[in-house]
């Protein structure tokens, strides 16, 4: 348990951190209004801060800069929830006023202006992405090379791809894999589609079914538009703009990370309902381990309907952000309570 000095002196490094990006050194500390100690009072606290995991010391710099350890007592146990700027209400109010005639008009909108009050990545994850599933699959044969899949999903939605039939592949052989693939792909959630194609289904198809493994690619490329309707993202390149990211590999392997729908998907299915924090490490994806992730579920009559999400680097503004996401999903829901009557 830190005491109440080093809390302090914690939060001010944080503080100062977040706004300059540099290391933060005793002297800073010592002229804010907030810190009333010696320069060589919070030396000291600075390295116990340190020895205790909470502070870094980059290089030789005589300053500090928090750990992912001290971000997260940060979050937990000092962040002041402020309330959001005249501009930022002005924004949201502009928004929810705006007579939106197309659900997905709301969630590229909301994304756009998150990354805009932020500076940082904002992805918006539409209706039940997680919770959706495969009721029934049929694949209809319009001649002998091209077929129509029918997918129905357990909320009633029907989606219809044209697919073409593997060469020389009969209708029978087209039947049984429907059969099997209905059996084992009933009520599995959409983004996880694909990866029990491969994963679990393929070997059980390569036994019944001649000529499976362009059947599956066919399948997989019916489902490829499916799980990118539902994410709606803005503000990618933000992060170039980031002191943190200058290192050219660093950007492109989280860049690349955001433009692959299924890593997006993992990367946000294990956040939980309301406000969730991961900081560095804590994230699910290697690519984004440097990165804190803050999200917001937004849900209409007790069920959960989807997820805001802000990424940024670990030096985030953690309170305006915390904040925004806090506004921003309960108008959503008011607003989506609407379209969902």
């Amino acid at each position: 348990m830190l005491s109440e000095r080093q809390r302090k002196i914690l939060n001010a490094i944080v503080d100062d951190y977040i706004r300059s990006a540099e290391p933060v050194g005793s002297r800073s500390i010592s002229k804010r209004g907030d810190v009333a100690f010696s320069p060589a009072t919070i030396r000291n606290e600075m390295s116990d801060l340190e020895e205790l995991g909470y502070l870094e010391q980059p290089h030789t710099s005589a300053g500090r800069i928090p750990s992912h350890k001290g971000y997260r007592y940060y979050v937990d146990h000092l962040v002041k929830y402020g309330t959001l700027s005249s501009h930022e209400l002005n924004v949201m109010k502009v928004f929810f006023a705006e007579k939106i005639h197309e659900m997905e008009q709301v969630f590229q909108q909301a994304a756009t202006i998150l990354s805009g009050l932020t500076n940082y990545t904002s992805i918006v994850l539409g209706p039940e992405v997680f919770s959706t599933t495969l009721k029934n699959l049929q694949i209809i044969p319009l001649d002998d090379r091209t077929a129509v899949a029918i997918f129905v999903t357990n909320t009633g939605h029907v989606e219809n791809r044209i697919v073409q039939i593997p060469e020389g592949m009969a209708v029978s052989e087209v039947e049984k894999a429907v059969n099997i693939l209905n059996n084992r792909l009933a009520q599995v959630p959409l983004f996880q589609l694909k990866s029990k194609l491969y994963n679990e289904i393929g070997a059980e198809l390569s036994k019944y079914v001649n000529g499976y493994e362009e059947l599956i690619l066919t399948i997989e490329n019916a489902l490829e538009d499916h799980e990118e309707d539902r994410i709606y993202m803005s503000g990618a390149t933000n992060m170039l703009m980031q002191p943190e990211f200058r290192d050219v590999d660093k950007v492109k392997l989280i860049l690349d990370t955001l433009g692959e729908a299924p890593a997006i998907l993992k990367m946000l299915d294990t956040m939980s309902e309301g406000i969730q924090v991961r900081i560095g490490s804590e994230n699910s994806l290697a690519a984004i381990n440097n990165c804190s992730l803050i999200t917001a579920t937004y849900s209409v009559d007790g069920h959960c309907l989807g997820t805001i999400g802000i990424l940024g680097p670990t030096r985030m503004e953690y309170g305006k952000v915390i904040s925004l996401l806090d506004y921003l999903s309960k108008d959503m829901a008011l607003l989506l309570a609407r379209w969902y009557k």
